[in-house]
């Protein structure tokens, strides 16, 4: 599980940055990637990337505005283009789906895999027997949503050697075992599944917050997370410019990390006011002065998302 970013400016794209997209790359556990965000230019940065079209599987909105949506019926077009087949699922707030439709019918665009548009006003939005996804309602001057990304637990792996010393060869039982039930062999040896099977595999959490002020609602989605994403748009002397425009400081967004006993810290977002990764320097340090595993977010560069230890 890796988190790569594909824009990380706020407002209109620069030189330097391009406007907000990323992506949580999952090509271990799913051999795909899903997308938090599209605005306008991505599928230019898609191209740049190492990332491929064909293998989006989920595109997750946080709200409707432009730099955060205008990239989406160009890359929804693209996309069948670019061999994508498999279905597509795009999930935001209400309003996504009339947005889309008008914009991929009046371009009589032609969309050769299925597309389904959900739309949520918060809560659970997706699970499977691998992952989750639920919504919460932050603050912004429209409805803007966070997502709380949960890879469910996997069972831990077999010791084949020790299978092997009790003449126990691949097949149904070692299914069996993998599910926490004992086996006995032909030999009557009875096999305890706790013996041969070590911890179950502990999932990560990764929490991608949309537009906000601080607000209450971070909190639950950021809680225990292993990686949380939020937007820094301003320095913490700008503080009153925040909150008129309905944004976040570095500093609030590493304050929301600690009291939500998160692990890590991506900052993104950034002002157009600051023009290159050295001029966010003074970002990172204050908000590293309150959450020390803080890092910058910078266009084309991979994040990995550590597992932690099984709980014992």
């Amino acid at each position: 599980m890796e988190v790569y970013f594909l824009g990380t400016n706020a407002g209109v794209p620069t030189l330097q940055r391009n406007v907000t997209s990323v992506a949580l790359r999952l090509l271990e556990e799913r051999r795909s990637f899903w997308m938090f965000d599209c605005g306008e230019g991505t599928q230019h940065q898609i191209l740049r990337s190492p990332l491929r079209l064909g293998k989006l599987e989920k595109v997750f909105v946080t709200h409707l505005h432009g730099d955060h949506l205008f990239g989406l019926p160009g890359l929804i077009s693209s996309r069948g283009y670019q061999g994508g087949t498999a279905p597509l699922t795009v999930y935001g707030p209400p309003g996504l789906k009339a947005y889309l439709d008008i914009s991929l019918s009046v371009s009589q665009s032609r969309i050769p895999y299925t597309l389904e548009v959900v739309e949520h006003t918060g809560g659970l939005v997706f699970e499977d027997e691998t992952f989750k996804v639920e919504a919460g309602l932050l603050e912004h001057r429209i409805d803007s949503y966070g997502y709380r990304v949960t890879e469910k637990d996997s069972p831990g792996s077999l010791n084949t050697d020790l299978l092997r010393s009790y003449g126990l060869k691949p097949g149904p039982l070692y299914g069996k075992l993998k599910k926490g039930e004992n086996v006995t062999t032909e030999d009557g040896v009875l096999i305890q599944a706790s013996e041969v099977v070590s911890e179950p595999k502990q999932g990560r959490i990764v929490t991608v917050l949309g537009d906000t002020r601080p607000c209450a609602g971070s909190l639950p989605l950021a809680s225990g997370a292993d990686l949380v994403i939020h937007e820094a748009t301003f320095g913490h002397e700008l503080e009153a410019m925040a909150y008129q425009y309905h944004h976040s400081t570095a500093r609030q967004a590493a304050e929301l990390a600690g009291e939500a006993g998160a692990r890590q810290l991506l900052l993104t977002h950034f002002s157009s006011r600051y023009t290159s990764q050295e001029e966010l320097i003074p970002l990172l340090e204050e908000a590293k002065s309150i959450f020390a595993d803080t890092q910058l977010a910078e266009e084309f560069c991979t994040f990995a998302v550590h597992r932690r230890v099984a709980r014992k």
